[in-house]
């Protein structure tokens, strides 16, 4: 007997109908998560600086440090207070990590990193970064991710900006084309209409040189506070993102220029104070479900000189990152060498403590067996993005995923809405 109903299906149709720009408008907004992996930190380089040499070079002094001020498992957990257990496989991993990948994402900086420089000095040094990356790609030398980060497009700067973008770009094609991880970085965000002049730079480049329509994505760089808060009162990351016609692919919180923005003194400036949680709350909830990846900011408190002080800031920068991946900024910069092992540190940590307990709710989850905590398809996603996280980075292998939920890799790209 077929079960009993009071609409009509043109009611059911007709609502249907009414919502069709509705969805279209939430598929074009909120598409989800890219399906890439994103990298756990960004290392910005001078262009003047930068050679083929300089990824390498950083490993080496990363691992000089290591060596120098937390030899093994032992020193390292003193340092970080780190249990002896979990400690030993942190040291191992990050050790590893330092000879095979030291850095997974570099911004070759011609902004502040670089200054104001002779028009035909910038020329020729974006042209040899361009050549370098072209060079580093084909020997597999280069990180997963590599590119640029322009001056603004306010107006004392635009011109050159926008030229040492088309020379960097021009030059790669004229190499053997775009790397499949060329990240662009746009810095000085205050209004909209400076990302979707920047969206517009991207698709006149792509009609210039032949390329398909929407290749060139870009990074916004959040360190105004206009980019945060308009001057109606309402909240603009929404509105850059809006303006990126899809080409969005990061927001970078700006440490340093944002404390500045908001009359911060210099002792205070940190990514943890309070002005800076609400900038990167704004931020995460205006790129929630967008497809556009979040960067928390860096410190500038080096590890160098003395043990003592290398120490202690290692324990400040390995706090600060332990503090960002639990509020979901997965990514942060890096600003020296030396921060290179506590980055891994915090991060292998987050990632192996977290492990068996994210795993086996999973493993529930998709056995429907419970357990202790009764689990959403929504955070089912959150688990397997998180097992995810920490495969791409090298925090935790395939076969101790596997092996305690049974899942593979594509089986947790699924699950994950990748």
């Amino acid at each position: 007997m077929a079960a009993l109903t009071s609409l009509a299906d043109t009611v059911r149709t007709g609502i249907g109908a009414s919502l069709a720009a509705t969805d279209a408008e939430l598929a074009r907004r909120y598409p989800g998560d890219p399906g890439t992996r994103q990298p756990v930190h960004t290392v910005y380089v001078p262009a003047d600086a930068f050679t083929a040499g300089t990824v390498r070079q950083w490993g080496d002094r990363a691992l000089a440090a290591l060596d120098a001020h937390a030899p093994d498992a032992a020193a390292l957990a003193a340092v970080l207070g780190l249990p002896a257990g979990p400690a030993a496989e942190v040291h191992d991993r990050v050790r590893a990590k330092l000879r095979r990948e030291p850095v997974e994402d570099l911004r070759i900086d011609f902004e502040d990193g670089y200054g104001p420089r002779p028009d035909a000095e910038e020329d020729a040094a974006a042209v040899a970064a361009a050549r370098t990356v072209t060079a580093a790609v084909a020997d597999g030398t280069a990180p997963a991710y590599i590119g640029i980060r322009m001056k603004c497009l306010e107006a004392a700067v635009r011109d050159r900006g926008i030229r040492t973008l088309d020379l960097f770009l021009t030059a790669l094609l004229d190499g053997g084309g775009l790397p499949g991880g060329l990240v662009l970085t746009l810095p000085k965000v205050t209004f909209p209409a400076q990302v979707a002049a920047m969206a517009r730079l991207c698709a006149e480049f792509e009609r210039a040189a032949g390329l398909p329509a929407g290749r060139i994505g870009f990074e916004i760089q959040i360190e105004t506070t206009q980019a945060v808060l308009g001057p109606d009162g309402t909240a603009t990351v929404p509105r850059l993102i809006d303006a990126a016609a899809g080409r969005a692919t990061g927001l970078h919180y700006g440490t340093f220029d944002y404390s500045a923005a908001c009359g911060i003194s210099a002792a205070h400036q940190s990514l943890d104070h309070p002005a800076a949680d609400y900038a990167k709350a704004v931020m995460q909830a205006a790129a929630a479900g967008t497809g556009v990846r979040l960067c928390d900011g860096s410190t500038n408190v080096l590890p160098v000189g003395p043990a003592e002080r290398v120490h202690s800031a290692w324990r400040l920068h390995y706090g600060l990152v332990r503090r960002s991946l639990a509020r979901a900024y997965y990514q942060g910069w890096d600003m020296h060498p030396a921060h290179l092992p506590t980055r891994y540190a915090a991060t292998y940590a987050f990632y192996r403590e977290g492990l068996p307990a994210a795993a086996d709710r999973l493993a529930a989850y998709v056995a429907r067996a419970g357990g202790e905590v009764m689990d959403e398809p929504a955070t089912a996603r959150a688990l397997s993005g998180y097992l995810l996280r920490g495969l791409d980075c090298g925090a935790v292998d395939t076969a101790e995923v596997s092996g305690r939920t049974g899942l593979g890799r594509a089986e947790l790209d699924a699950l994950a809405g990748r």
